[in-house]
């Protein structure tokens, strides 16, 4: 098993380690970055939620998770209209 040397960082920041890329990585192969491409998007509000390995298989799309939480969304509600708590008031017995 060969070991790649890993640059220390040693509580360093990231930009202040080497800038290094593997031999097998050509920095042209990975195009030009953009500055700010999903600023936008985490500005609206992103909620990230990490899925069990399970789940991720069983809705393996974002589509396919929001139809399902919407699905249990809709089954609670009508669920919560049909058990809802009695609005009848409940009598004391009086002790005797």
């Amino acid at each position: 098993m060969t070991r790649v040397a890993q640059p220390e960082t040693s509580g360093k920041s990231m930009s202040k380690a080497k800038d290094e890329l593997r031999r097998e990585y050509r920095r042209d192969d990975l195009g030009k970055g953009v500055r700010g491409k999903y600023l936008s998007r985490v500005s609206k509000g992103t909620n990230l939620v990490l899925l069990d390995d399970e789940i991720a298989k069983a809705f393996p799309t974002t589509e396919a998770v929001n139809e399902a939480l919407t699905g249990l969304l809709e089954l609670t509600e009508q669920t919560a209209r049909i058990t809802g708590r009695s609005t009848r008031t409940i009598r004391k017995r009086a002790a005797g």
